[in-house]
């Protein structure tokens, strides 16, 4: 069931893009509690940086432009938000604080806000859209919409969680990677979804790689829509098991759906002295230009993976490393 609860779904061909639909405004019918994840990029969007200037950790609504990443614009990328948000907050008659943007696209030219304001006026007679015409409107290099739904019970209560996502460059943790916007349809307060987000981060969006870069427009953002009441205190493993899903699910359509990719790999690393020391291994090896050109030319070259390893200047005993393509030592 890819229909939105508890809020309304608008896109919009607003001209950032010849064609196809480039504008997403959703516009909640009360404001929800949120939690965030931004880029560690030193060189952040202006959407990034008007988000954690102002957003407090609730959303009334949700901007999201593809066609312009709205990225390294200065003071006048910031400027352009603020024109926007102000129309779409007296539109709601909400605070601009409990407004959210994010833009994807091109990096360095400026936004033109106009653009988004037109649209802005027609929410009143526009028709609502479902979650996969949401993902389409905001895909650049991707060439599938990327989806996910799951159900969890809890407190004999059917809870859904869902989200859609767009990625497919500049793909490299560090959250990272993409745009990717997820909802619970209960009531969870501001902490304990700052903490799910969190748990859940590093083995989903954070251990996947495509090429290596990280993006200056990355956004993940985590909705509690308060439609249903439950304990979160005895439900809150089954609710980050339902999440943890959704998250895996997303991030690897974003891996799957990487720039001229044609094969999907996962790197195990086992028994190393720390979680740290696995993962800079394992980046060391995925992100190998080297063990990617023997992967997509299906050449065992083994090789070139002691290589990565190696490089990763990490204390380890070398009579004692194995390596396994599957289950072949």
């Amino acid at each position: 069931d890819l229909k939105p609860n508890g809020f309304k779904i608008f896109t919009f061909n607003s001209g950032f893009k010849k064609k196809k639909d480039d504008l997403l405004i959703i516009v909640f019918d009360q404001t929800v509690n949120i939690a965030c994840k931004y880029s560690l990029t030193t060189t952040p969007s202006a959407p990034i940086i008007w988000d954690r200037k102002n957003n407090k950790g609730n959303c009334r609504a949700l901007i999201v432009n593809s066609g312009n990443a709205n990225a390294h614009t200065g003071k006048q990328g910031l400027k352009n938000i603020d024109m926007y948000v102000s129309q779409l907050a007296k539109f709601l008659k909400c605070s601009e604080k409990d407004i959210l943007v994010s833009s994807t696209g091109v990096i360095g030219e400026q936004i033109n806000p106009s653009l988004i304001i037109k649209k802005i006026k027609l929410l009143t007679s526009s028709k609502e859209k479902n979650l996969i015409v949401a993902s389409k409107s905001i895909c650049t290099t991707d060439t599938f919409v990327k989806t996910s739904v799951h159900n969890v019970k809890l407190d004999n209560k059917n809870i859904k969680v869902y989200g859609f996502a767009k990625g497919s460059g500049m793909i490299s943790p560090n959250m990272g990677t993409m745009l990717a916007y997820i909802f619970i349809d209960c009531e969870i307060p501001k902490d304990k979804l700052k903490k799910l987000l969190s748990e859940n981060l590093e083995e989903t969006f954070n251990s996947i790689t495509v090429d290596s870069d990280t993006s200056t427009s990355d956004t993940l953002v985590l909705f509690s829509n308060p439609l249903k009441k439950i304990n979160i205190k005895n439900n809150y493993k089954k609710i980050s098991s339902c999440l943890n899903k959704v998250m895996k699910e997303l991030s690897i359509k974003i891996i799957k759906d990487g720039e001229g990719v044609k094969k999907l790999i996962k790197v195990n690393v086992t028994k190393a002295k720390s979680k740290i020391q696995a993962k800079n291994i394992a980046f060391s090896i995925a992100n190998s230009p080297l063990v990617k050109t023997a992967i997509a030319g299906e050449d065992a070259n083994w090789g070139r993976i002691i290589m990565a390893v190696g490089k990763t200047q990490e204390k380890i005993d070398q009579e004692k490393i194995k390596i396994k393509f599957g289950n072949i030592l």
